[in-house]
C-alpha cells in the first residue's frame, strides 16, 4: 500500500523519520511529504495557501499506482481531508493524527500569531498542557531546532469541499491528547467541531495517550497504531 504522510503546521516530511522504518519493514511504500513552502527555513512561503498543501497531496495520490492511504497530522488531517474530498476514489482510508476532518468553511487555526506571511512555532506557553505531555526538554529542543514557519495562509484559508462522497472513505482516528471516548462523546452530542466527522460513515478509533507530536513522543507506538489501522499485510 502507498501511505502518504502528511505533517501539520511547522514540521516537514522528515518529521515523520522514526515512524517510516516500522511502515516500510511491513512492506508499504511511504511518502513523507515535505509540503510547499516548507523546504527550508529560507523558503518564500508568503503566497502559499491552504489549496496549495491540499493540490501538493493530490499530485502525489495521482502519481501512486493505486489506492493510498493518508496519514495526517494535526492540520495535516484538514489537508488530507480535503484531499480525499478531490480524489475519493483514489482513497483507502485516512488516518487522522490527534486531528480530524475539517468541514467546508472551517480554517485550521486563525489565531496562530504571525510575522508577516508566516507563522513561526510559538512559544511552547501558548500551546494547552495536553499538547505537551511526553514533550520533554530535550524533545523540545529537538522540535523547535526543526521547526520551519509555516505558510500563515494554510492555517487561515477556509477549507473548500465539494465531493459528499468524502463521506465514504473510511477513518481511523488516533486520539492523543484526550481518549477517544470523549470524543465519541463530543460526537454524540452534535458538538460543532466534530459536525464533519460525524457524517463519516466508517470511523474507528485508536487511543495513543500522548501529547500532540506523538512522531516524536511515540514514534514506535504510533508505527503500530497506523499498521493497525490497515489491517493484516
Amino acid at each position: 500500500m502507498d501511505l502518504i504522510l502528511v505533517p501539520g503546521l511547522w514540521l516537514d516530511g522528515s518529521s515523520w523519520r522514526d515512524v517510516v522504518p516500522a511502515l516500510e519493514r511491513a512492506g508499504h511504500r511511504v511518502h513523507p511529504l515535505t509540503l510547499p513552502g516548507m523546504e527550508s527555513p529560507d523558503a518564500d512561503r508568503s503566497g502559499n495557501t491552504l489549496r496549495d498543501h491540499v493540490d501538493a497531496v493530490v499530485t502525489a495520490i495521482d502519481a501512486a499506482e493505486g489506492p493510498v492511504v493518508l496519514v495526517g497530522h494535526s492540520g495535516g488531517g484538514a489537508i488530507s481531508h480535503a484531499a480525499a474530498d478531490a480524489r475519493p476514489e483514489r482513497v483507502a482510508r485516512v488516518i487522522y493524527v490527534d486531528s480530524g476532518p475539517l468541514g467546508d468553511g472551517g480554517v485550521i487555526n486563525d489565531q496562530i500569531p504571525a510575522d508577516g506571511g508566516e507563522l513561526p512555532l510559538p512559544d511552547w506557553s501558548f500551546f494547552e498542557e495536553a499538547d505537551l505531555i511526553d514533550l520533554d526538554d530535550a524533545l523540545r529542543a529537538t522540535m523547535r531546532e526543526r521547526a520551519i514557519p509555516s505558510p500563515a495562509h494554510v492555517a487561515t484559508d477556509p477549507q473548500r469541499l465539494s465531493d459528499e462522497r468524502r463521506y465514504d472513505v473510511p477513518v481511523t482516528i488516533i486520539s492523543c491528547q484526550f481518549p477517544s471516548a470523549t470524543l465519541r462523546e463530543f460526537v454524540s452530542q452534535g458538538a460543532p467541531f466534530v459536525a464533519e466527522l460525524a457524517r463519516i460513515r466508517d470511523v474507528t478509533y485508536v487511543d495513543l495517550p500522548t501529547g500532540h507530536w506523538p512522531q516524536f513522543t511515540r514514534p514506535a507506538e504510533l508505527a503500530e497504531a497506523i499498521l493497525g489501522a490497515l489491517g493484516p499485510a
